[in-house]
């Protein structure tokens, strides 16, 4: 004898295939969010030079990979831009490349396998395990931004980043943060600067590792207020030669 009604059952067959339907969402929504992921990831590599860090952002499709001395964070090179994710195949292409500035508007493809705490990459030029530096950390600062205006006088004057070719962009994941200069039709390099960061109460503290500029700059840390406002970043203080500065940041799309 059936237990069930005829409704019943029809109720009850609708609630199995619901749950079959999110059980299948859950399992492929992470491979479809991989791209707007915001992770770090760091690889020492020694040498007969001594010690080298590569550390590795990438956040909401932007990516960049920066190389310094270990010892003293002494610059070395720094390349990146977009990428995209599919299955194991990670493609990236190049908006700044200080090694090779030829490579600027070039894309090319890795095979990268991806486990909570390391991240194994080939074809890259750095092949091996990179260990995650901010696993599971969340900043509401996180992800790519670009510059588009300051205050001047009182009145914020913007800038269009976006078509134009000059650019200056920060990536920011959980802990980590990277500011660079560069000219995506010329290939030029104007600089860049980062480290770990701390976002918290309306107050930005960047702790810098490397800055191409200047290395004596390396150790310092540098206070900002911060705000959130209508999708802008809104940031203020005083820049690393002690300058008043109001800057203003949009969301890179």
């Amino acid at each position: 004898m059936n237990p069930f009604s005829k409704n019943q059952l029809g109720r009850l067959s609708f609630f199995v295939f619901l749950l079959i339907g999110i059980s299948l969402y859950s399992f492929t929504k992470p491979q479809e969010d991989a791209d707007s992921k915001a992770s770090a990831w760091q690889q020492i590599v020694s040498s007969e030079n001594g010690q080298s860090t590569h550390v590795l952002l990438f956040s909401d499709g932007y990516f960049s990979w920066t190389v310094y001395k270990t010892e003293n964070g002494a610059f070395q090179l720094t390349k990146g831009g977009s990428w995209k994710m599919e299955d194991n195949k990670m493609e990236v292409s190049y908006e700044f490349h200080t090694a090779d500035p030829s490579q600027v508007g070039k894309s090319e493809v890795w095979t990268a396998k991806q486990k909570r705490k390391s991240l194994t990459l080939k074809n890259a030029g750095l092949d091996g395990s990179w260990t995650n530096l901010d696993e599971a950390l969340s900043s509401p600062l996180a992800g790519p931004w670009l510059f588009s205006g300051r205050k001047r006088d009182g009145q914020i004057q913007r800038v269009d980043m976006t078509t134009r070719p000059r650019k200056t962009m920060k990536i920011l994941t959980g802990t980590r943060f990277q500011w660079i200069a560069y000219n995506t039709e010329t290939g030029k390099f104007h600089g860049t600067g980062g480290g770990t960061y701390t976002a918290t109460d309306g107050v930005y503290t960047e702790n810098i590792e490397f800055f191409s500029r200047d290395d004596s700059r390396v150790g310092a840390a540098l206070k900002f207020q911060f705000e959130v406002k209508e999708g802008d970043w809104h940031h203020s203080g005083k820049n690393s030669r002690g300058e008043p500065l109001y800057e203003l940041w949009s969301k890179r799309k």
